[in-house]
């Protein structure tokens, strides 16, 4: 009776250290895993600003194609005087609301 409580037991320190050494190992790829998603986040959020910066390099070089002639880009020409226009006339408006 006390071999087989002895035996029980050793199987129970054999269990609870396997678990404890699964433990400790997922705890570190836990960990690596966690390091990887920043840099991977930091990567994406330089990535996304690069891709804005470089759209908002397109626009501005379809808006000097089209104010240098190029018919290709003389709806974006229009569109883009439209609006300046829309905010100079509301600019205006608040001006002569405020009584200026």
């Amino acid at each position: 009776m006390l071999k087989d409580l002895e035996q029980h037991f050793l199987e129970l320190e054999n269990r609870i250290a396997a678990i404890s050494k699964n433990y400790q190992s997922l705890s570190k790829e836990y960990i690596a895993l966690n390091e990887e998603l920043q840099e991977l986040k930091e990567k994406y959020d330089e990535e996304r600003k690069k891709n804005q910066v470089l759209a908002e390099e397109q626009k501005n070089i379809k808006l000097y194609s089209a104010i240098a002639g190029n018919p290709e880009h003389n709806r974006l020409m229009k569109n883009h005087l439209n609006r300046l226009i829309k905010e100079v006339d509301f600019c205006i408006a608040e001006l002569q609301n405020s009584g200026l």
